[in-house]
């Protein structure tokens, strides 16, 4: 399975969460990006998965995905190999 990212660490620091991915480190203010975690707990956010693909992190106690293109404002494409024909 190809990886989308290297999703290194999730830390959060009030109501900022600094992420870790490719080796750099990027802040998101959550209030922009997500009010479920703006309001969740500590035990809330801490409490997360990191899809396999490096896709995206889920945090399931407060049923909340967020894409890390979607952070970033990127888009991966389909490489032109494994499209259907």
């Amino acid at each position: 399975m190809d990886r989308f990212h290297n999703i290194e660490s999730v830390e959060f620091k009030e109501n900022t969460m600094i992420l870790k991915i490719d080796n750099k480190s990027h802040k998101f203010d959550l209030d922009k990006y997500s009010s479920k975690l703006l309001k969740a707990s500590k035990i809330q956010r801490d409490n997360y998965e990191v899809s396999p693909s490096g896709y995206g992190i889920h945090w399931p106690m407060i049923d909340e995905d967020l894409s890390i293109d979607g952070l970033l404002g990127i888009k991966h494409s389909i490489p032109s190999d494994k499209k259907a024909s």
